[in-house]
Formats: structure tokens, sequence, C-alpha cells
């Protein structure tokens, strides 16, 4: 999920749907990755335990819990041969924060979950921010307290800053001393990616693919990258093409005259992804790929942001808001608003990730089949060029780390170990073998009322079953396509669409700089400038004005110090090269 900073996922509808999904967001967490995009993804009955550093005794807290140190880890031999978590399945609830405000499920409401805690001991309370993530975390990083797991976006600036702090458990090192199964359940090729400059690794990604798996996989693989429409509305126009500027604004202006308002609400002709203070990845990394600006030009990175056709068609869209056909909405809402609107079918179009409303898909294609989005041919160069959509990636969607106070650092690596495991795995998508699904000739298959469930109401499905990776930290979206089920409508369309088109931009991934270094403080002072700049363009009141506005915002970013950005962005991507070729020996 490259993130456009992935950027952000999951009401997903179908299992199928999830794999695309997650492979894509892995493409969506990165927009760019070269300067042109520079900044651009409870267990209450039990006790909690902690241990007192003074002579390493054991104490119980409220929950119940075992203290987290070499203590609690050597009192069980390590064996490399078999499961660790099997050693010990005492109660233990372990805090995890997730950076996703917009997560909605609790561990222990549903089947599923409940099943992994009878079966390992371990509970979940997870953490999850009510506001801005990023002011949440960073207070907790501040503070040197972190929770015991802590999930986010690979490409997030925290994730350097908790390394670097000491904040977080190297993942290798907890293995090595009390879980050396670990590595018999861990992609190399993966831990090999995460590895630090000083040796060692202290994330492990969900949604990850690596060269070979693209290899072997790749005729399975979509892109949720998509650019949709209102089918009945589409169709009632007499499905105009959108691809070139001329026909994507009389498009718009048609949807508008002829379906002013929705229920008594006003049309909104085209969605976006929300603005942040660093961009919008729908006019970004996405409006880029649809363009099909390359990445590189002969081995040198490109500078996709001043790219010619890019650049136009962010007039178009600054064309657009004069004509009347950008909606203030769009400017100011987030994502639950958006949600709530595209239930409504308030949108004639969109340039949005579709994993991101299967929920309100779902919903539309219950009431009226016709109501739902479907992925079309969207913008595009002045060749008409297919795009080249972000599809699975190395880096993948999120990471996990484990804090430097975990509670119990040996159950922690062993439960790890468990989540990235195919056992594990097939629990967390399959759910409870004879209650949520059978085996059938061999494989395994969701029960009929299970898959039903699924299909129409992905939210009660949760609720009541939570399998099909309802939690999705650690996921394996290559390993679970032999379990996945055949695709439905109304997302089996836009899957289908993104077949063909989708590429992997491994290369470009963690080439950003990040942290207090040099290059890491013009980077973000970059981002935060375009972050600024861009609806300033949108709303210029002519290509004059918007001429202004981006070439003031080229001069801010030379200034903030763009050719260090740049050069260490490039030594990266060689880097990067070099590594994914060893990868695919």
């Amino acid at each position: 999920m490259r993130q456009g900073n992935v950027k952000r996922l999951l009401a997903i509808t179908t299992a199928t749907a999830l794999v695309a999904t997650l492979a894509a967001c892995g493409g969506n967490n990165n927009n760019g990755g070269n300067a042109s995009n520079a900044g651009n993804a409870g267990n209450g009955g039990t006790t909690n335990n902690t241990a007192t550093a003074d002579n390493g005794k054991t104490t119980n807290d409220a929950s119940g819990n075992k203290a987290g140190n070499a203590t609690t880890g050597n009192a069980t031999a390590v064996s490399a041969d078999e499961p660790g978590w099997k050693s010990d399945i005492s109660p233990i609830t372990f805090d995890w924060y997730l950076n996703f405000s917009w997560f909605p499920n609790k561990w222990g409401v549903d089947a599923t979950s409940q099943y992994i805690t009878k079966k390992t001991g371990v509970n979940i309370n997870f953490i999850v921010p009510a506001g801005n993530e990023n002011e949440k975390l960073n207070t907790m990083i501040a503070s040197g307290s972190l929770p015991d797991f802590i999930t986010l976006g690979w490409s997030e600036d925290n994730v350097k800053k908790m390394i670097e702090g000491g904040l977080v458990e190297p993942l290798n090192k907890l293995a090595d001393e009390y879980d050396p199964y670990f590595y018999k359940v861990a992609d190399p090729a993966k831990t090999s990616w995460y590895t630090q400059t000083d040796g060692n690794f202290y994330g492990y990604p969900n949604a990850s693919s690596s060269p070979k798996d693209f290899q072997k996989f790749s005729g399975d693989y979509t892109s949720n990258q998509t650019f949709v429409v209102r089918k009945d509305m589409y169709e009632a126009l007499g499905k105009p093409d959108m691809r070139t500027k001329e026909g994507f604004l009389n498009a718009l202006k048609m949807a508008k005259e002829k379906f002013p308002d929705v229920n008594g609400q006003p049309l909104i002709p085209l969605g976006l992804h929300e603005f942040t203070d660093t961009g919008n990845y729908s006019l970004e990394g996405y409006l880029q790929n649809f363009l099909a600006v390359p990445y590189e030009k002969d081995g040198k990175l490109y500078d996709r942001r001043t790219d010619p056709e890019y650049v136009s068609w962010l007039k178009t869209f600054r064309k657009a808001n004069e004509m009347g056909l950008l909606s203030k909405d769009i400017f100011i809402d987030k994502r639950p608003q958006m949600e709530e609107k595209i239930a409504q079918g308030r949108y004639f179009a969109m340039l949005y990730q579709r994993s991101d409303f299967a929920t309100q898909e779902n919903a539309l294609f219950v009431k009226d089949p016709n109501s739902v989005y479907i992925a079309i041919d969207g913008p595009g160069d002045e060749a008409l060029d297919p795009p080249t959509l972000s599809g699975p990636g190395i880096s993948g969607w999120t990471v996990t780390l484990i804090s430097k106070k975990v509670k119990d650092k040996a159950r922690a690596i062993k439960f790890l170990s468990y989540l990235i495991s195919e056992e594990g795995n097939k629990d967390l998508y399959m759910g409870i073998p004879g209650e949520t699904y059978d085996t059938v000739d061999g494989k395994e298959v969701f029960k009929p009322e299970v898959l039903d469930l699924m299909n129409k109401d992905r939210s009660a499905f949760d609720k009541k079953y939570g399998a099909s990776f309802t939690f999705w930290m650690l996921m394996d979206t290559n390993m679970n396509l032999k379990w996945a089920p055949p695709s439905v409508e109304p997302s089996k369309q836009m899957e289908d669409w993104t077949k063909g088109k989708t590429t992997s931009f491994s290369q470009f991934d963690q080439i950003d700089p990040t942290g207090n270094s040099a290059e890491g403080i013009a980077n973000t002072k970059i981002a935060q400038a375009w972050g600024k700049t861009l609806p300033k363009l949108l709303l210029s009141k002519s290509d004059e004005d918007f001429d202004k506005q981006f070439n003031d915002f080229l001069d801010k970013r030379k200034s903030a110090g763009l050719d260090k950005v740049q050069a260490y962005q490039q030594a990266h991507y060689e880097s990067n090269v070099t590594k994914l070729q060893e990868f695919l020996k």
C-alpha cells in the first residue's frame, strides 16, 4: 500500500477484495517515492503484570499479566522446531496501538478473536486514536511510554523516530532469545528489507509481496486504485469517455445538470480522498499512476510532480472548480463524512481507493444494484496510455513493532510468530473449523451463511464472526489466496478492471528521508509546503494564478533543501534495485 500514504483502508466486503486491497494498499503508501513527492502512509477479568527492575521478580497488576523480562522468557526452553506460543497459554492481555482512527473493531467481541484467545491465552486491548493519529502517537513517543504492540503505516516518520529513540525492540534479538521458531515462519526477504543499518529489524509488515511473490502470484493481483462512477447516472449520461480533459469536465457538468440532487441533497460531482497537511492521495500518486507518469527515466528518479501531463491535469481540476464542479465538501470532509455521503450515493465520480468504501458499496448494492459505483477508464495522458496502478510491494501496508516496555517479551514475540505463521493467518482468515468454515474436498470453505453475511454486511460480519482478516495487522495476502472464495459483485467489477494494469513499485519504497536528519527535515518542510499549496492550486482563479502558486512552491522546496532530498532518494533507490535483484536469486 504505497502511502499516498495508505493510506487507509479496510471496510473490506469480500475476501478477495481484501487481498487486492491490501496488496494495493501496499502500493498506495508512496506518493511517488521521489523528490517530486517528498513527504508523500480487554480482558477485564485478568490482571496486568510488571516486573521490578531491581530484583527481577514478577508482580501482577490489575490485569493479571506476567512480567516482561528475561526471567519470564527463560522459564521454558526455546525450540526452533516448535511454535513457541504453545509453551505458555496462560492468560495475558497486550495493549496494541493502531495508528488508524477509523478502525472500528474490538478484540473479544467476535467468534474468531475469542477462539484465538482461548487457543493462545492472549487477549488484546486495542488502542485507537479518537482524532489526529500523529498527535496521539507523537505524545506517546515524547513520553517514552508506548503500548506493547504498535501498528502504523510503513512510511510514517514515527517508525524511524521509535527505532532511533530506542523505544522498540529488535525483533531478531527477541527471536534469538525467546522464539527461534520465528525464523521458520518469517519471510527472509521481508526481514532483510526491513533490516536497519545497525543490523537489526524492528518491524514486520502485513500485505507484503516480495519480488518472488510478484512473479508467482501476479496473475491474481489487483490494485486498490480506481476511478469510479455511479453506475445508473453514468449509463443515463450515455457512458461518456472521461479519459480526456474535455470529456472529464463535460461528464461532470452533465451529471450536475441532469442529477442536481440525490434524495433531496446536492449531488457532489467528484469525490477525492481527504486533504491532509501534506496533500491529497487522489491528486498525487493516484492521479500520476492513472497518467502513467514514470517514476524513473534511465535509472534516474523522475520529478513526477513537475511532469507536464500531471500539471495539466491539476489545471483541469482547477477548471472544474471554476465551473462549479468541485464541492466545498471535498476540501473539508474527513473519512467518516465521506463514507456517509458515499452510502447516500451523493458522489457521481470518485478518484478513490475502492476498499475504503466497500461497506458503503455493499449497502448500495443491497438497496439497488444499479446505484453502485463501477470502475471505468479515468484520467489519461495525451496518448491514452494504460494506467500503471500500484500493486503489491515488499514494504506492504503497515508494520508492527514491539515496545521496549512490553509487559512480556517472550509472549510478545511468540504471539507475533503465531500471527505471521500459516496457522495464525488461517485462523485470522478462516476463523473456527466447523463453525465458520468446513473442509470440502481438501479445501477450506466458508459456511454458506458466513459467506453470505460477509458479502452482504461486512460490519455485521466483523462483529459476529471476525474472520476474513477483520484483524489485518499481520495478514499475509499471498498466503490467503489458497483460502479466498471467488470474488462477487459489487466488488468483482472493480477488481477485474484493475487486472493487467497493476505494477510493483517496491524499488521506490522507503527512499524518502525521515527523522531529524538534514534530509528528513527538508523532506518534511517540502511535504508541508505542498500540503498548503495543493488546495490553493485547485482554488486558483485562473491558470496564471495557478502558475504563480505552483512556481512559489517550487521555489520553497528548492530553498528547503530539495537537492539533499533528491540525492538521498537516488542513493536509496539504487540500493533498493540491487537488494530486490538479490531477492530474485
